[in-house]
Formats: C-alpha cells, sequence, structure tokens
C-alpha cells in the first residue's frame, strides 16, 4: 500500500468532485492507492468530504504546519491540487525542507492569468493538466520539450451518476440556457450582446448557477430592448431537474477565462444538449464543430447557430446524441484512476527530493501573487496598475477570488503594496465592454 498525500486549499466545486471521484474509483478497484486529503481551509459544505471518506480516504480538516510536515514526510507521493490559491502558496512556502515527490494536479489552463509558474513545473517529478490546450500556455510551451514525460495529461471531468441519457424527442422546441458561474472573468462580459442579437419569437435563457451579476445582467437586457430575456434559477442542488429543461447550451465564456476541464460543459453535453460555444481554446479541445456541438466565432455567428439550430431539431438532437456519446465515453473515472496508477507507478522509481517552494514563488504574499502573473511589470511599486487596452481582459484584474490581488489581499491585508494594488483597482471607473466584439 502507498500513500498519497493531496494538499488542497479546499474541497468545493470541480476538485472536490474530481478528487472524491479519484478516491472512489481508487477503491472500486480494489488499488493499492491510500488517499489522504490534507484540505487547509473548513469546508463550506462536507459533500465531497463524505464522499471521500466513504470511498476509504482520510480527510485531514486544517492541519497545523507541524502536522502537515509530519504527513509530508510519511507520504510515498505529495500530489499538489494547483491553481494559484493564497493558502496553498502560504503553505507551501512555510514547509520545512524535506524530501518529497512531487505530483501536480493542475487545475488551470495557464493560458492567461494566472500563468502557471515555469519552476514549479520543473521541480516536480510530474506535472499533469487537465487540458490538452495547456501545452499552448507561453510559459508550458517555452520548457516542454525540456521536460519531456514529466508533463502529461490527465482531465479532472467525469462521472456522471445521476445523469440522465438522452432523451428520444426530435419535435422538441428549442430551449436554451446557460449553466455555470455569472462572473465576467469567466461568462462574456458581452453574453447579452450575443443573446440580444438573436431574432426569434420568445427567446429567452435558463441562467442556472449563482446570481452573481444579476443585476447587471438585467440592465443589459433592458437597454438591449430585451427586459426579460433572462431567467435566473440561482443555485440549486437539483441540477438535473434544470437542465432538464434546456436542449441547446449557450456557453459563451470570457475569451481569457481560466478554465480547463469545464465540468459544466461536458455535464450538460452528457445528457445530450448541445453546446454553443466560442472559439476558445479550452472549449475547442471538448467541442467539435457541427459533430458535438458548434463552434462560433463572432456574434453574428451565435444568431445563426441558434437559428439552425431551431430550424433543424431532428439535427440537433442527433448533435446532442454525439455529443453525450463522446463525453461519456472519453471522461470516466476509470480512465482517471487507471492513468494516476500509471503516473504513481513512473514517479516511484524516482527518488524523494527537497523542492525549494521560496524559490518558486518568493518569500513574502505580493511575491507570491506576482508569481502568477503574465505580466509583473504591470504591477507598479508606486501602487499603480496598468491596464490592457482590451477591456475584456480586465475583468480578470477585477476577480474577487481565483487568486486575484483581491483575494491575496483578502489573506493578507497587512501586505502594503497589495492594499496600494487594490485601492487604486477599486478606485477604477466602470469598465465599457461596449466596443469589444467583433464580428
Amino acid at each position: 500500500m502507498i500513500t498519497v498525500l493531496h494538499i488542497t486549499p479546499h474541497l468545493g466545486g470541480g476538485v472536490g468532485k474530481a478528487l472524491s471521484g479519484l478516491v472512489v474509483q481508487s477503491m472500486q478497484s480494489a488499488s493499492t492507492v491510500h488517499h489522504v486529503v490534507a484540505c487547509l481551509e473548513k469546508p463550506e459544505k462536507y459533500q465531497f468530504v463524505d464522499r471521500i471518506r466513504d470511498g476509504g480516504g482520510d480527510v485531514i480538516i486544517g492541519p497545523d504546519q507541524s502536522y502537515l510536515d509530519e504527513l509530508i514526510s510519511t507520504a510515498d507521493i505529495v500530489q499538489l491540487e494547483w491553481w494559484n490559491h493564497p493558502a496553498t502558496i502560504e503553505c507551501l512556502c512555510h514547509l520545512a525542507p524535506q524530501p518529497i515527490r512531487l505530483l501536480v494536479w493542475c487545475h488551470v489552463s495557464g493560458l492567461y492569468n494566472p500563468i502557471i509558474p515555469p519552476r514549479l513545473m520543473e521541480a516536480s517529478h510530474r506535472f499533469l493538466f487537465t487540458s490538452s490546450c495547456s501545452f499552448e500556455a507561453k510559459e508550458v510551451a517555452g520548457i516542454a520539450e525540456g521536460l519531456g514525460s514529466k508533463l502529461g495529461l490527465v482531465s479532472s471531468g467525469g462521472g456522471f451518476e445521476g445523469l440522465p441519457e438522452p432523451t428520444d424527442n426530435e419535435y422538441a422546441s428549442l430551449s436554451v440556457g446557460y449553466f455555470g458561474s455569472l462572473n465576467f472573468a469567466k461568462l462574456h462580459p458581452n453574453y447579452i450582446d450575443f443573446l440580444s442579437a438573436v431574432n426569434l419569437p420568445s427567446f429567452k435563457v435558463r441562467l442556472i448557477g449563482d446570481l452573481l451579476n444579476r443585476e447587471t445582467l438585467e440592465k443589459q437586457c433592458i437597454d438591449a430592448g430585451r427586459a426579460g430575456m433572462l431567467n435566473f434559477r440561482g443555485y440549486t442542488t437539483d441540477v438535473v431537474s434544470e437542465l432538464s429543461e434546456i436542449n441547446v447550451l449557450a456557453y459563451l465564456l470570457n475569451p481569457r477565462h481560466y478554465g480547463t476541464a469545464e465540468n459544466a460543459l461536458i455535464e450538460t453535453m452528457a445528457m445530450g444538449i448541445v453546446p454553443i460555444v466560442l472559439n476558445n481554446a479550452a472549449e475547442r479541445s471538448i467541442v467539435e464543430h457541427l459533430y458535438t456541438g458548434l463552434v462560433i466565432h463572432s456574434r453574428t455567428e451565435f444568431c445563426e447557430a441558434v437559428k439552425w439550430l431551431e430550424e433543424n431539431p431532428r439535427k440537433r438532437r442527433n448533435i446532442g446524441r454525439q455529443a453525450a456519446q463522446f463525453v461519456r465515453e472519453q471522461f470516466t473515472r476509470e480512465k482517471i484512476g487507471n492513468s494516476f496508477a500509471g503516473h504513481y507507478a513512473d514517479i516511484l522509481i524516482d527518488d524523494k527530493r527537497v523542492v525549494s517552494f521560496l524559490n518558486i514563488f518568493g518569500t513574502t504574499p505580493d511575491q507570491w501573487f506576482l508569481s502568477c502573473q503574465g505580466d509583473p511589470s504591470r504591477f507598479a511599486t508606486d501602487g499603480t496598475v496598468g491596464l490592457s487596452l482590451n477591456p475584456i481582459s480586465s475583468y480578470e484584474l477585477l476577480e474577487k477570488t481565483k487568486g486575484s490581488v483581491f483575494h491575496f489581499h483578502h489573506y493578507f491585508p497587512e501586505n502594503t503594496i497589495m492594499a496600494a494594488w487594490v485601492a487604486y483597482l477599486d478606485n477604477l471607473p466602470k469598465i465599457d465592454t461596449n466596443r469589444s466584439i467583433r464580428e
């Protein structure tokens, strides 16, 4: 029996589902791996904690530094669940130096901010992306050849238990929805401009997820002359019932979004719901145009896609079937478990070695934050922040979580330079994205 110690800041959302699925699969396959999860912060919900424990894994919530050092010393492999969460970096930089075998499972794409620190990839025994799109990231492409087999791919998407198979109703009327975050660092900030271009009677979109930005989106609808176009459903634990009401997913994301495995996308596809996505790298790696969905490049193409799906219900049904078959075959717990079993076996033959996280991230919270920025120089020592000419890219700066400067400032309020950057961004005028769409 070998012990894999997972270090994660929390067990919410995608990472909680992915880790609990891996642990349960290990039990079902009679694996010789014992999973221990060190969850740095107290969970808001215990759904995935309970699932891990029921699956034979251990979950240690909020271990202090000495206990975590002890857990690391007895682990055969330390698996870092990586995105640039401030609690994770603080924890790593305070660890006592000791030899480890480090495997990193990366849950951000690295294409834009936050980037993947090259030194973290270089220091790992194995570094695993959750989407093939990460190989397009500048920081990855620059060192990929030198790292060779140290880089790999294991999607964190999968596990469709409880999701019904596609329905067989080829005569169903068009019903459009969106499932996921309404944060404009993820959702396209001009989402309403795309929707309002559709000229179909009684066209509405069902929004499933948190109610963030509801007022902004409703005002945009009113300004576009489409009041009432959105049906806000809010957060729900009964996702299946909500998704059963739609057959097309208008999944239009910010071109600079941080996502990779896109669980919301593949779960809807598993139910036979046809996705319309922008030609972004992460979505393009999942959706094949006119086979498992529609890939569009502009507002005009979105309008044409919706109209085509409305006029061709049989083709819409067939694409939905193909989408469901593809994701149910491609993204399985068995594939995830088998992939990790192979990676674990490969790195177990390597010696443990000391990893200096201070050399990777720096010694102070502002250095930790900057280590994951594509252009650290935009955060100036005088407290100002350089802005991009493209307003779409500015939303990543204003994100309150997801490893933004606001997120780091929340954890380290005493850091004066980060306080200055936050104050500067707080005082910016509201972003105008009216001219950000290109036909």
